[in-house]
């Protein structure tokens, strides 16, 4: 159990706001609140002396759980979720500890959003903040604590709060201190000051919030300096949404000549970037600060002061404020990741070419066994350079990407498949082009590759400047020249390695790293097999995956069946919501003697499946996409159905599954050849 000295220590945070929290928030001062606990797992327990709700191994084992769940909410604007919490195990206990996840559950998706997981023990109450994007779609919060190992392990909440705002938003007037925390320093922190309290030697100033004593702030002092360049830092909390715009701050600085105030950016790799630097001497008063800022991914923001020795005087700081409107002083125009990126199904987007000598062309492959269709659908368009029919050897083609802003971290992800070429070394090539200095580095050439098969590549750049990206195609020589086919460029920014911190949506899997939450029936040799590459038996099946060419996909092998035989893999339990829902997903279905694959929806307490989609014989040597939109209003599973069919060469996949609400937002499946059977069951409601 908690310690009751620790409860003693941190019941400041419930004063009398507490009293009137806002809507999806609660203190556990007497009840859950709009919270109750989920009847079909553990309860939450209130504690008797109220102050904090709790679930530990003294009532329940090892791996059970406990779900508080909220009433319905609307974050029409931006909002801050905190969640004050600590998790507790015993002494020596590192193995399966005990963990906290928080879902957030939209009224119109029939699957939870994990937004954040945390397992770290603690001997105090830690904060966690994260951020909500503004929705005009009703929402509840889901807490789950699962427990761990030992005989004490214990979870506990000490209080819920759901405000208007950004997280990194601050004015240092609540005890918790919106989540900022500081970096211990043997000699040099940051301090709250303000209010009645006066512990430093330094004569520091009035809140800028309130103007007065009784206004709080943080500062740090240089009094207790004893090395040259000490340093301080303030952190805030991690940011959980993309945003990108202003952020605002006051400060002061005292004799700003000895101290260095400065602020960076951080992201999960641990990767520090100055944003901002202090450039006027200390005057007394307080200063605004407006930073251009942009988190595509999670970050954290340091506010840091370096002292050359304890002259230096103190840096305060308040009113931490942040806009998604770009600064004033911001002049360049913002990023657009839909403008960069091109799938070419419509046009070449904003891409273009030399006018001079066209090497890139946007074609079509309608879905046949002898040429491989497009990346996006399998029956669209791609871009293709046949250097084949090139004028001279050494021929190059050149695509050019739209103008991308300088000083600016962006991921470039694109597809591409190459065919014939004895030596495929830099028969595809990118260049990233300075376009005020003329200037074209190589960034990535393709060395060797399977031909004929969709692989995706990677790349991370950032340049001081404006640029531009560049793909090239060559043809080295007259007698080695091929065809090159390039599809689905995305640039976004930050980094294409950056850490997850949470897995992908409950409502995709790409089984790269597992089945995802899907089970089967049973398993064996002729069950549903995760596979990555050819499958074994020739001329039938995927030469490698939909999602990167090199990743993993399930599939049956018709070489371990007989003809006839079932294989089945069922999704996790769907919630039942009103409105309609798009999943689609890839499908492989090579080889002469294949067999039938079919989509079932089965209610919960229904022996009865209906069918929803249906394909019979060999329809492509591509991946192709299924597009199925249907209705339920009860829980429900979807189900993949494969049988095996004639002959060995009856090997069928699937891919890249994505579940989603409302409608699919194009109804066109991919087209069908000759001689595939057909069930056209796209919309079906129950």
């Amino acid at each position: 159990m908690l310690l009751r000295g620790i409860l003693l220590m941190v019941q400041a945070l419930q004063l009398a706001g507490a009293l009137d929290l806002p809507t999806g928030s609660c203190a556990f001062e007497e009840s859950t609140c709009s919270f109750d606990s989920v009847f079909a797992f553990l309860p939450w327990i209130l504690n008797e002396e109220g102050h904090y709700v709790y679930v530990d191994t003294s009532f329940a084992k090892q791996g059970e759980k406990a779900v508080l769940i909220s009433s319905d909410l609307q974050a029409e604007e931006w909002s801050c979720l905190r969640l004050v919490y600590q998790i507790t195990t015993p002494l020596g206990s590192t193995w399966d500890p005990s963990q906290l996840n928080l879902y957030v559950r939209f009224e119109n998706e029939n699957f939870d959003r994990l937004l954040w997981s945390a397992k770290e023990p603690s001997d105090s109450w830690l904060i966690a903040s994260l951020d909500l994007q503004n929705s005009s779609k009703k929402f509840k919060i889901l807490i789950e604590g699962i427990l761990g190992q030992g005989n004490t392990a214990s979870i506990a909440l000490f209080e819920i709060k759901m405000t208007t705002g950004y997280c990194i938003e601050c004015d240092f007037e609540e005890n918790h201190l919106c989540g900022f925390v500081n970096r211990w320093n043997p000699n040099v922190n940051w301090f709250v000051g303000g209010g009645t309290t006066r512990n430093t030697h330094s004569l520091l100033p009035q809140d800028h919030t309130f103007k007065n004593e009784l206004g709080h702030y943080m500062y740090v002092d240089s009094v207790y300096v004893k090395h040259f360049q000490e340093v301080a830092q303030l952190i805030s909390p991690m940011t959980t949404a993309p945003m990108s715009g202003c952020l605002s701050f006051y400060y002061q600085l005292q004799q700003g000549n000895d101290n260095v105030f400065s602020l960076y950016t951080r992201d999960v790799a641990g990767l520090y970037e100055e944003i901002w630097k202090v450039d006027t001497p200390g005057s007394g008063a307080w200063h605004l600060a407006e930073v251009e800022f942009s988190a595509p991914y999670p970050m954290e923001v340091i506010f840091e002061v370096a002292f050359n020795g304890p002259k230096g005087g103190y840096v305060a700081l308040d009113d931490i404020s942040f806009s998604p409107v770009h600064c004033q002083n911001q002049t360049g125009l913002p990023f657009s990741a839909g403008e960069a990126s091109c799938n070419f199904e419509e046009d070449l987007c904003n891409f273009y070419q030399d006018k001079e000598g066209r090497g890139w062309t946007r074609v079509k492959v309608r879905p046949n066994v002898y040429r491989a269709g497009d990346h996006t659908t399998g029956a669209g368009y791609f871009l293709l350079a046949n250097t084949k029919f090139t004028s001279q050897p050494g021929y190059i083609g050149r695509l050019y990407g739209p103008s991308l802003p300088g000083n600016l971290q962006y991921c470039l992800r694109f597809h591409y498949a190459i065919y014939g070429f004895l030596r495929m070394s830099d028969t595809l090539a990118v260049y990233i082009y300075e376009e005020n200095h003329v200037v074209q580095e190589k960034v990535w050439s393709v060395l060797e590759s399977p031909r004929g098969v969709w692989m995706q590549a990677e790349i991370t750049f950032k340049k001081p400047m404006p640029t531009k990206v560049v793909f090239m195609s060559l043809c080295k020589s007259f007698w080695d020249c091929g065809m090159i086919a390039l599809d689905d460029i995305t640039i976004q920014l930050g980094s294409c390695r950056s850490p997850e911190r949470l897995p992908p949506p409950p409502g995709e899997c790409t089984f790269d790293q597992d089945e995802c939450a899907f089970t089967q029936e049973k398993r064996n040799r002729s069950s549903w097999h995760r596979g990555r590459g050819e499958t074994p038996t020739s001329y039938t099946g995927p030469k490698a995956d939909h999602t990167t060419g090199v990743g993993y996909y399930m599939y049956i092998e018709a070489s371990h069946m007989v003809y006839g035989q079932k294989a089945r893999l069922l999704s996790q339990p769907l919630r039942g919501v009103p409105g309609k829902h798009c999943l689609t997903f890839f499908y492989h279905m090579y080889g002469a003697g294949t067999g039938l694959l079919s989509v079932y929806l089965k209610r919960e307490e229904d022996n009865e499946e209906s069918l929803l989609w249906r394909r019979r014989g060999e329809q492509s040597i591509s991946w192709l996409r299924a597009l199925i939109e249907y209705s339920c209003t009860r829980q429900h599973r979807i189900i993949f159905e494969a049988i095996r069919g004639v002959s060995v060469r009856s090997d069928i996949a699937i891919d890249d599954v994505k579940f989603q609400a409302g409608p699919c937002a194009e109804m066109e499946d991919t087209t069908q050849h000759s001689s595939g059977y057909s069930d056209e069951l796209n919309e079906i409601e129950y």
